[in-house]
């Protein structure tokens, strides 16, 4: 089976195309890396001929509100309009958890609209909503750093390794399109705050967390649940523990 992999060169689509060509399939990655721009259009044609699935994993380069709906906007009118003229039969789709319940931010609000466009147009899809990742907490942190102190409310996260979003979405790609949205998240819940400073103490970096209901979280607002799924989402088996573990190893 012939996928294409949308942001195949980023985090998580480089380990979807990896994970596929384990399964024996032919994945191929599309990226502006290989040539290939969702924005603007090029290479599109050319790279979804024989497809049968298209994963989308891109995302935008900029979060400023006006760059970041622009970019999904297009990106999926351009990636639908020409998986339809190569028929495509199932576009799959990676969102995150919570989408919904934080409109007072504009990544959001983006991510809404693209979703919009996926579900009104007349390709199957599947659309996968993931929590946080495990390696992203840096980028939460850096997001929320003001001197030497980061202030980050103390809400529920529920953060997810990327290999694991990438396991999912390779497994939903050579599945039946189901129409609708699955959710996957980390094993375990923990406090945003908590979670940040315990990460920060074993990397080394010496900035204080500090615990504020009011923060923001990139521009929003979150109430106490916001960032974790529902009771019926898939939850993933590795735990931060293990990620940590495992990340340190590689690093040295």
């Amino acid at each position: 089976m012939k996928i294409v992999v949308i942001g195949g060169s980023g985090l998580i689509g480089s380990k979807v195309v990896r994970k596929l060509r384990e399964q024996g399939h032919e994945a191929v990655p599309a990226s502006r890396k290989t040539g290939v721009d969702a924005v603007t259009g090029a290479g599109l044609a050319a790279v979804m001929k024989g497809s049968n699935v298209v994963v989308d994993a891109s995302d935008s380069p900029s979060f400023e509100e006006k760059a970041v709906m622009n970019f999904f906007r297009t990106s999926t009118t351009n990636l639908l309009a020409a998986e339809a003229a190569a028929g495509v039969r199932h576009h799959v789709a990676l969102s995150v958890v919570g989408r919904n319940r934080r409109t007072d931010s504009g990544y959001m609000r983006a991510k809404g609209a693209q979703e919009k466009l996926i579900e009104e147009s007349s390709i199957p899809y599947t659309i996968v909503h993931a929590t946080q990742f495990f390696e992203f907490m840096k980028g939460v942190a850096d997001s929320a750093t003001d001197g030497d102190t980061v202030r980050l409310a103390p809400v529920l996260i529920q953060p997810i390794a990327a290999d694991d979003v990438a396991a999912e979405l390779a497994k939903v790609a050579v599945g039946a399109p189901l129409n609708g949205i699955v959710e996957i998240a980390g094993p375990d819940e923990f406090r945003l705050d908590e979670l940040v400073r315990r990460y920060l103490t074993l990397i080394g970096d010496r900035r204080s967390v500090i615990a504020d209901p009011n923060a923001r979280y990139f521009g929003g607002k979150l109430e106490e649940r916001t960032l974790v799924p529902e009771k019926n989402a898939t939850i993933a088996e590795t735990r931060f523990e293990d990620w940590l573990s495992r990340e340190s190893v590689a690093a040295t």
